[in-house]
């Protein structure tokens, strides 16, 4: 009897012990994991994925959160994954927790309202520190779907030990840049200026000047005269067109625009043009050094002001860059987004984010009081200058929005090939009849009319 006590007493102990050993530990609760598409970077080497480190070991840590990068590639790519996720595709991957997004990729959704609204998440004061435009344009359907992290804008780009040179010979002044007026005239001189350079070989003047998005240039151009480029789904043709028309194509027909394919970087590289307008982003693209064609290559400065504006015109300029749209889950996978998104977005964190990139900040406070201080940290005399332009460009421009328009981007596409096409058919022209260049720029309008309207 006293030994089966003995053992029963001996098992209760034991038990005992169990139980007080196991209120003593620390369950480990696995972390809520979040995947997010983006285009920050390289799959490897990514300032995106090095923050994303940083929170997953910190504020992550703290919070159980692991944000985890599922691919690192471009808009376009993203934008048919995404489709592909939404309409169920054979093969195509679930859609991931967050990912980058322009505003074509929701509205192409079959569903955007599987897509948080960010006005659940954020407060309205919280909301009210971001600026405004940039908040605009991820609305979708009245619902904020796409919540800006950097922001991207159209800038002027010039290789200015080239301008320089042609300066000191003709007098030209970088001010008269500032507007349309001038650079066009600036151009149509330039082309003349290194035509004179070979006499011997006739009309081999060089380009001074490349857009990178014509389409962009009359839009922005033409709503800062006050005036709709739209008209519904397609384009108004109004008198302010003719307006911005009238001295881009007389600067084309002399041959101090580039109206070949391809993007702004490289006729820059190449020294085929001196002046360029592209997104700001594309900075990462510029090189601080040109090669010819007869492969001999120089050293060059390249410093970026604000985009060009016409005279009687507003200060207007596109803005561009994605945003992130986060997709509708569970609630802890939904507030483990909202959370990184919030210190993505934090100021100080939101500017080394973008500082290293070429973005711009999307909160006011940014340019206010941190990206100033961020300047000074900067070693790139390029990137000094670019965000030099950039706290210019958010002081005294007004951001435009593109129209939400089904037909956006066949519009675009449209716009750019005919544009080019025609007034290089009339370039050949003019090169045999200068004289009649008013008459030609007449034409090229109303011939890209016409072909548009087809």
């Amino acid at each position: 009897m006293r030994s089966v006590m003995k053992r029963i007493c001996l098992s209760l102990a034991v038990i005992a012990v169990l139980i007080f050993t196991g209120c003593g530990q620390k369950k480990t609760k696995d972390p809520i994991t979040v995947t997010l598409w983006h285009v920050y970077g390289g799959q490897t080497e990514s300032p995106l994925n090095d923050l994303i480190d940083q929170f997953n070991e910190t504020i992550g840590k703290e919070e159980n959160i692991w944000v985890q990068v599922g691919s690192v590639t471009n808009t376009n790519t993203i934008h048919e994954n995404v489709l592909a996720s939404a309409f169920g595709d054979p093969g195509a991957s679930e859609l991931p927790d967050m990912f980058v997004s322009y505003p074509k990729t929701v509205l192409a959704m079959p569903d955007d309202t599987v897509l948080v609204d960010y006005c659940d998440y954020f407060t309205k004061e919280e909301l009210d520190e971001f600026i405004p435009a940039f908040l605009e344009e991820g609305v979708i359907h009245d619902r904020l779907s796409i919540l800006p992290v950097a922001k991207s804008t159209e800038v002027m780009f010039v290789n200015k030990t080239a301008f320089d040179r042609f300066a000191k010979e003709t007098g030209a002044d970088i001010e008269d840049l500032r507007t349309w007026e001038g650079l066009f005239a600036m151009s149509e001189q330039y082309a003349e200026w290194t035509d004179n350079k070979t006499p011997k070989i006739p009309h081999d003047g060089k380009n001074f000047f490349v857009h990178d998005y014509h389409f962009n240039y009359f839009q922005v151009g033409v709503e800062s005269l006050g005036e709709n480029f739209f008209k519904g789904e397609n384009l108004a043709f109004g008198p302010e067109f003719e307006t911005a028309w009238e001295p881009y194509a007389k600067a084309a027909l002399s041959g101090g625009v580039w109206l070949r394919s391809g993007y702004a970087t490289e006729p820059l590289r190449t020294g085929d043009s001196i002046v360029s307008v592209a997104s700001s982003a594309s900075v990462l693209y510029y090189s601080d050094e040109v090669t010819y064609e007869d492969n001999t290559s120089e050293k060059i400065e390249i410093v970026a002001m604000p985009c060009p504006v016409f005279s009687t015109g507003e200060k207007m300029v596109m803005q561009r860059g994605a945003g992130i749209c986060t997709v509708k889950s569970t609630p802890d996978k939904e507030k483990a987004c909202i959370t990184f998104l919030k210190w993505l977005t934090e100021t100080r964190k939101n500017v080394e984010f973008v500082t290293s990139l070429g973005y711009m900040p999307v909160k006011q406070e940014a340019f206010d009081a941190c990206l100033p201080e961020a300047i000074k940290e900067l070693s790139d005399p390029m990137y000094v200058s670019l965000y030099q332009a950039f706290l210019d460009t958010q002081e005294n421009y007004t951001f435009y929005t593109a129209p939400q328009l089904d037909s956006y981007l066949d519009l675009e596409t449209r716009f750019e090939e005919l544009v080019r096409k025609v007034l290089s058919v009339k370039r050949q022209q003019c090169i045999n009849k200068p004289e009649n260049i008013d008459k030609l720029v007449k034409e090229t309008l109303a011939d890209f009319k016409v072909a548009y309207t087809q």
